[in-house]
């Protein structure tokens, strides 16, 4: 059956053609299983909870009968504008219209949030979850009036030339009353909306799955910070079901992220934002918690995950564009472009990027366009079965008007995956930003992309130090292809796959390091397999263990010291220009010290090429097809590099798709002209 929507009709109807519904909302509450909600262009200030879920046979669809002509917000407008100051206006808006939650009282708060602090009192800065946007674009928010009438360059954005236009709020009485410094327009005249409403389309209960978002535009909610070990806030959210697709959409000024694939409320096991109210278990321990619970409330593939986000534009949100922790499992993403997602830098915690996702398990990221961003796509915990092929990423770090800071993940970067057993495959990619990849982790295979930016994070960023003692991060590996626990590890770091890939020193690594700045060794910027010098071969590794020979117990402390040395690593195939460095036991290698190499990203009308000429000094090197049974296991879950299904990976296609044929060269593409042609 199909239900109308439309805003503009004249009167509330039944939700036929003649009668339609004049909120989206009204259908929710109706629609059931193989209806499509048909939603007429105009704006819908509304929160839509859809109440019924649909199937896996028959779907339910909400749909824009116009390609983004219909828009959800959680903004109202804000007028009657009066003058303050200098530049800064002033107006009151009416607590009734909140409701029973009010932005402008709530603060950004949760676990891996790391809340600023005023440096002069040490005394914690609160954020609200509110926001003030002049034509599309979010205000920053200040902490007191004064600040707010100055207008000043917020000193860490990304924007600075925005980070000037600011607003500030304070209670009085019955009213929210709101100061903006709109710098010389007037509100009255320019477009002024505030945020009202929490979400704009997320069931507010669990398990609402197989449900259908086409081609609407989603902006502008009051969400709240999405940790990890809790309730996963979004402008759009799947709440812990199955089977959701996100299509077509533009999705954008989120105060915190965007879409939600994410975790549930864990309060009856008290274990939602645990850190944060609690303090008393390590947020490490926390995190194993979460799993475990999931894992008594039926944590399946029957149950949660295998949802699908495609063709959506997604920006200019203040944590991430897309979260997801355990409910995001044998997903999806594919053919999104992704951008300017915690450019504000207002917003600092550990759950930042374009994607984040815990427990990556059997996800599918794939041709996605994900640029300027503080970091690209990272997979956190669980990255399993996890795949992130033929994307376009650049530009994914700090920009030249910010100085370094000291630690690397403030570099900002393309991937960072991070304490994960593996299998993660990462192949014919564009990762074209200073840092290409942060691996804090074990089990990647990284075949045919072309990187222009360095390795961070090797061997280091997966334990902790307290009492003077190492304490590892011991974290979750799963039966292959499902949510089941089989085992828990730390990481032991190497069991890589480094085969095919072109790596270019694009940037001169020293250039924005300042005699001040102390970078750790292993947060450089040099571009190469360098960095595995001290890893094994599997030939130097595998000895260790005696294989064949009879085991007891002297047997098992003689071998205690190799079962946690580091693991092995493979890498071959690969050519390297303008100074990055191969392994130092790679034996299969191009390294040319003769040519300078360029590699250029060029914007035509929205569209991307790649200019380079890489390609013309490859020569006669190849070094053959690779596929699945050539990368072996992943260690820990003794998993194939394959399909989530199980089949075989036979990396005969490239970037675009094309067949790479007989004669395989080295980087993402089968031929260097395809580059010519528009990437994205």
């Amino acid at each position: 059956m199909n239900i109308y929507v439309n805003a503009k009709a004249g009167r509330q109807g039944n939700g036929s053609k003649e009668m339609p519904f004049k909120h989206i909302n009204d259908a929710a509450r109706v629609a059931k299983p193989g209806d499509e909600v048909l939603v007429a262009p105009g704006i819908y200030r509304e929160y839509v909870n859809p109440i019924y879920a649909g199937t896996e046979e028959a779907r339910i669809t909400y749909r824009s009968t116009e390609p983004l002509g219909a828009v959800i917000t959680g903004a109202e407008e804000a007028k009657n504008w009066t003058k303050y100051e200098g530049n800064t206006w002033v107006t009151r808006i009416d607590n009734g219209i909140f409701g029973n939650y009010n932005p402008y009282v709530e603060i950004v708060e949760g676990d891996w949030y790391f809340s600023p602090k005023d440096p002069k009192t040490g005394k914690f800065v609160d954020m609200h979850r509110g926001a003030v946007y002049l034509n599309d674009q979010m205000l920053y928010e200040t902490t007191t009036l004064a600040e707010c009438i100055k207008g000043e360059v917020f000193a860490d954005s990304w924007q600075p030339e925005y980070s000037v236009y600011k607003w500030y709020s304070e209670q009085d009485g019955k009213d929210t009353v709101i100061y903006a410094n709109f710098q010389g327009k007037d509100p009255n005249v320019e477009k002024v909306e505030i945020n009202v409403r929490r979400n704009c389309f997320m069931p507010d209960k669990k398990g609402v799955g197989y449900i259908t978002l086409s081609g609407f535009q989603v902006n502008k909610a009051a969400t709240n910070w999405a940790p990890p070990a809790a309730y996963q806030d979004g402008m759009i959210g799947a709440h812990w079901s199955k089977g959701w697709i996100i299509e077509d959409c533009d999705i954008s000024n989120s105060k915190c992220c965007g879409i939600s694939l994410g975790n549930y409320h864990q309060t009856e096991k008290e274990n939602d934002n645990y850190f944060t109210n609690k303090h008393v278990k390590s947020p490490t321990q926390m995190e194993r918690d979460a799993v475990c619970i999931a894992q008594y409330d039926g944590w399946t593939k029957e149950t949660v995950g295998s949802h699908i986000v495609r063709r959506c534009h997604i920006h200019d949100c203040g944590q991430t564009g897309i979260v997801g922790r355990m409910g995001c499992v044998f997903s999806i993403i594919e053919d999104n472009h992704i951008h300017h997602i915690n450019n504000m830098q207002q917003l600092t915690g550990a759950e930042v990027a374009g994607i984040k996702f815990h427990a990556a398990i059997d996800v599918i990221f794939r041709r996605n366009h994900i640029h300027h961003c503080t970091m690209g796509i990272w997979t956190d915990w669980q990255a399993q079965g996890t795949r992130i092929t033929q994307n376009l990423l650049h530009d994914n770090f700090i920009p030249d008007s910010l100085p370094l800071k000291e630690g690397g993940m403030g570099f900002g970067m393309d991937l960072f995956i991070e304490v994960g057993h593996g299998p993660i495959l990462v192949d014919n990619n564009l990762l074209l930003s200073r840092t290409a990849i942060r691996w804090a982790t074990q089990g990647v295979a990284l075949v045919h992309n072309l990187i222009l930016g360095s390795f961070s994070a090797v061997g280091v960023g997966t334990d902790m130090t307290a009492n003077g003692k190492n304490q590892p991060r011991y974290t979750p590996y799963h039966i292959p292809h499902r949510t089941e626990v089989a085992g828990f590890m730390t990481i032991l770091h190497g069991d890589n796959r480094v085969y095919n890939n072109i790596f270019v020193q694009k940037w001169d690594p020293k250039e924005k390091v300042t005699a001040q700045l102390q970078i750790p060794e292993d947060e450089k910027l040099e571009v190469g397999n360098f960095v595995f010098d001290d890893y094994p071969t599997y030939e130097e590794w595998i000895p260790k263990f005696k294989l064949g020979e009879r085991a007891d117990m002297n047997t098992m402390h003689e071998l205690m010291n190799a079962h946690f040395d580091s693991l092995p690593v493979w890498i071959d195939g690969n050519a390297y220009f303008n100074g990055a460095a191969p392994w130092k036991k790679e034996k299969s290698k191009l390294v040319d010290t003769t040519n300078q190499v360029s590699v250029e990203l060029v914007e035509e009308d929205g569209k991307y090429k790649v200019k380079t000429n890489v390609y013309d000094f490859l020569g006669e090197f190849r070094d053959g097809m690779l596929y699945t049974d050539m990368l072996g296991l992943a260690f820990e879950p003794e998993e194939r590099y394959e399909n989530p299904d199980g089949t075989d990976i036979i990396f005969n296609e490239d970037y675009f798709g094309n067949h790479r044929g007989a004669s395989v060269i080295p980087g993402p593409v089968a031929c260097g002209k395809e580059l010519e042609e528009y990437v994205w």
